[in-house]
């Protein structure tokens, strides 16, 4: 290598459908020791939902929950994203870069709100986003009793736009 030279490392980009995934699979695990006999399952409009409170929350230091900064609710988001069915949520802020799966169910689980959410047998969809910066990481999992409404696509809409909407 020639004196001068700069070697650079590829940067981090970090993919956390591992840990949203790992969140959907302890949901299940959580519903079936309540009792549950359905499954649930991944719903495109639930986690564009969730991906635009955690990317809120994220970036918005004063948020620590459910509202958003525009002053929305789980239920205004889920239905801009185009979900018609009843919602809940669940949402986790760690201080830090990242946040293990067993860290972020042992803080929903001991929640008694969180664990009614996630053990409700009716909930029958779940939307899960997370991401991080260096002292930060936030994960919302939206759920859902329901969804009658066509699927509507995911990565065209920005933060707030309502299906059908045109400016």
């Amino acid at each position: 290598m020639p004196a001068g030279a700069v070697v650079t490392a590829p940067g981090a980009n970090a993919d956390n459908r591992r840990l949203n995934n790992s969140v959907v699979a302890n949901v299940y695990t959580m519903q079936h020791k309540a009792g549950c006999d359905t499954d649930i399952k991944v719903n495109p409009k639930l986690r564009l939902a969730a991906q635009w409170h955690t990317n809120d929350v994220l970036h918005n230091r004063a948020l620590n929950g459910d509202i958003g900064s525009d002053g929305t609710t789980v239920a205004d988001r889920a239905r801009n994203a185009g979900y018609a069915g009843a919602v809940a949520e669940t949402v986790a802020i760690n201080p830090a870069l990242a946040i293990s799966g067993i860290e972020l169910i042992n803080q929903w689980f001991h929640r008694p709100d969180y664990h009614a959410i996630m053990s409700d047998c009716s909930n029958v969809d779940i939307g899960v986003w997370s991401e991080s910066m260096l002292d930060r990481t936030v994960v919302v999992a939206v759920y859902g009793k329901g969804d009658g409404e066509p699927p509507v696509p995911s990565n065209i809409r920005d933060f707030g736009q309502v299906p059908g909407w045109t400016p």
